[in-house]
């Protein structure tokens, strides 16, 4: 690999870079900044660096970056962060899901706002459907963190932040277009006045359909989806806050054969795929603080999710309903904080014309979690959960009860070295709505029968240390190590033409680490390295064991130069390694590039433009991606771009 890494490190030191990497060494400019950074994901109201569980953020600066490149979706926030991989699900539609240690997208949680209503059928389109242009930061927790989030929370937890309104208003304005077709015109206010609060979020996202190789069939499907979230704030009094909001998003998506696309089907031209997506939830905290720190806090949100999906001659579409009520009580003590709370969940999905996959779980849930300041350089933290849960469907029903115990560690052995450790259990609910199902919009797909529920153990440990190489330079590193084993995963087997799932007698092992590196000349001059590596393997299997579709090595970098209020350049790469197929073949390894710069014209007035994988790295280089006929095709596992080079700019207003 060294003879790729040479070559491209003296490429970026002649360059200059505009996107900050995500990174588990925090963005500060100073060490004393890092303070100012609370977490919201542990409900603990801690800063970064006194939380003995190892959270990653991406802040509010390089979520505005990456907002440049992709405005529609949080998706290039996290394809572009060490040990995150977006994995593609489809061909022509562009359905994908977010995997963390090489796990299936399944695993992992995702959280709006710490409301968990982004899994089940919504599962293959949640990233698709979550903007980045009113958050205010990500927090990624990286293996198992069941005690707070409970089932699904296995191979680690992405929460998405919304910003939240204060004195001074934010008013945030983006109109995007690229040559692919994809226009974007979006926007973000917020304030506080007196006792009443407001924020509100606009977006909408037309995009026509691309098809770079010339084979008929679109790499990107003709599509518009339109979001609006407005959020209303209630302080009765300096320490009582009532939050109600509302999120609607719809959205209709139609890729494969561009004749079909643009209305001219015949018997030659006929295949589609089109989804047609309904998301509205609707979310209520309350939120009390007493003396001595201690808070109450009440969060209850109602999620619907209406899905259509059409193929020629094959619909499966149906209606999932979720119910989340958490109530949780912190206490903070001077050598102790403590959060305690109970919780429940219900989801129900209904197939529509017909019942055979309709399931329902409810899960009630309790939980503890102490986090105790031994010294100002010891911090521990333990937990436990315990989940009661009832899934059934017309086969069967099964009754389950959890205990999921946690720990972790923080500890600081100067102002330059320090480590985390932690693990704990998780579980996963059986679900017929998985990778590998989605990838055949759910046909000859049977009904669960007899199974139960996914067991894990899991943990991470790290290191960082931070010095100043000079007045000038500084220089900071973190390594993180981290294994998780899944009991009686659930896997997909043929019967025929049909498919259908049983618990496996022997576990998905996973285990790796992740490198961050970065190095800042003058706050001006930023350079980042991220590399991970991921064995994975199902035991199950007799012959090959690697996961498929999951590159053993990673390596991104990221050069920035910055002049604060005037402007940024910039440029990226990435490597990827070799993955299996499913058919047990493997791909090529491929790099990919990116180039970005941003221009302040005026105080509240920029420009940006972004070339993203200006090398054109996609998938059809190396081999068709559609097989077959025209009216009966077959697609490839997606394992890169399939829509090649893309450029974007576009304007952006902030008052």
């Amino acid at each position: 690999m060294t003879k790729f890494i040479l070559p491209l490190l003296l490429l970026f030191s002649v360059c200059t870079m505009a996107q900050v990497k995500n990174d588990t060494i925090k963005k500060e400019k100073e060490p004393e900044e890092l303070e100012e950074v609370r977490i919201q994901s542990t409900r603990t109201s801690r800063t970064i660096r006194n939380t003995p569980t190892r959270i990653e953020t991406i802040d509010a600066e390089e979520l505005d970056e990456k907002g440049n490149m992709k405005p529609a979706n949080v998706s290039m926030v996290l394809h572009e962060s060490t040990g995150l991989q977006v994995q593609q699900t489809s061909a022509t539609s562009g359905n994908a899901s977010i995997r963390v240690q090489g796990l299936d997208g399944r695993y992992t949680q995702l959280l709006k706002d710490g409301y968990p209503n982004f899994g089940n059928f919504a599962s293959g389109l949640s990233i698709l459907e979550i903007p980045p242009l009113d958050l205010k930061q990500v927090e990624v927790i990286k293996g198992p963190a069941s005690t707070l989030f409970g089932g699904g929370a296995i191979a680690g937890v992405v929460n998405f932040i919304s910003k939240t309104p204060k004195e001074k208003g934010e008013y945030n304005f983006i109109i995007n277009q690229s040559n692919i077709g994809q226009s974007n015109i979006g926007g973000y206010a917020s304030q506080r006045k007196g006792k009443f609060g407001y924020a509100v979020l606009g977006l909408l996202n037309l995009q026509k359909s691309y098809d770079v190789d010339n084979d008929d069939f679109s790499e990107i499907p003709k599509s518009n989806n339109f979001t609006i979230n407005p959020r209303i704030f209630y302080y009765p009094n300096a320490t009582t806050t009532f939050m109600l909001g509302n999120s609607f998003t719809k959205g209709i998506m139609k890729g494969g054969d561009m004749n079909v696309i643009a209305g001219n089907a015949d018997s030659f031209h006929k295949y589609f795929e089109q989804n047609e997506t309904i998301r509205n939830t609707t979310t209520f905290e309350f939120d009390k603080k007493f003396a001595e720190t201690n808070s109450f806090k009440l969060k209850q949100s109602w999620s619907f999710f209406d899905r259509k999906i059409n193929i020629p001659y094959y619909e499966f579409s149906g209606f999932n309903t979720n119910i989340f009520t958490d109530a949780s009580y912190l206490f903070i003590t001077k050598k102790n904080t403590i959060i305690t709370g109970l919780n429940f969940q219900y989801d129900d999905f209904k197939q529509r014309n017909i019942s055979t996959f309709d399931a329902k779980t409810n899960t009630i849930g309790a939980y503890i979690q102490q986090t105790w300041d031994i010294s100002d350089n010891i911090k521990l933290e333990n937990g436990l959960r315990i989940d009661n849960v009832n899934y059934s469907n017309l086969n069967f029903s099964k009754n389950q009860t959890f205990f999921l115990p946690k720990f972790s560690a923080l500890f600081k052995f100067n102002n330059k070295w320090s480590s985390r450790i932690g693990g704990g259990l998780g579980y996963k609910i059986p679900t017929i709505f998985t990778e590998q199902t989605e990838t055949n919009q759910y046909q000859n797909v049977l009904s669960l029968n007899n199974v139960e529920a996914e067991k894990s153990i899991g943990g991470t440990t790290d290191v960082n240390f931070k010095t100043n190489l000079s007045d000038d330079f500084v220089f900071s590193i973190n390594q993180m190590f981290f294994a998780t084993q899944i009991n009686k995963p659930l896997i997909l087997q043929n019967s025929g033409v049909n498919t259908f799932f049983i618990n496996a007698d022997k576990p998905v092992i996973s285990n790796g680490f992740e490198t961050n590196i970065k190095f800042i000349f003058k706050e001006d001059l930023k350079f980042f390295v991220g590399y991970t590596f991921t064995n994975a393997k199902a035991k199950y299997l007799t012959s090959n064991q690697f996961l498929p579709l999951l590159p053993k090595n990673k390596l991104n970098m990221a050069l920035i130069f910055e002049k604060e209020d005037n402007f940024k350049l910039g440029l990226e790469g990435f490597f990827t390694d070799k993955q299996f197929l499913y058919n047990g073949t493997q791909t090529p390894t491929f790099w990919e590039f990116g180039f970005m710069a941003e221009k302040t014209l005026w105080e509240n007035y920029s420009f940006f433009i972004n070339f993203e994988n200006f090398t054109d790295t996609r998938q059809s280089n190396y081999k068709p991606v559609v097989n077959g006929s025209h009216n009966n095709p077959t697609f490839d596992d997606i394992w890169t771009h399939t829509e090649g080079a893309t450029i974007n700019g576009g304007i952006k207003l902030k008052f």
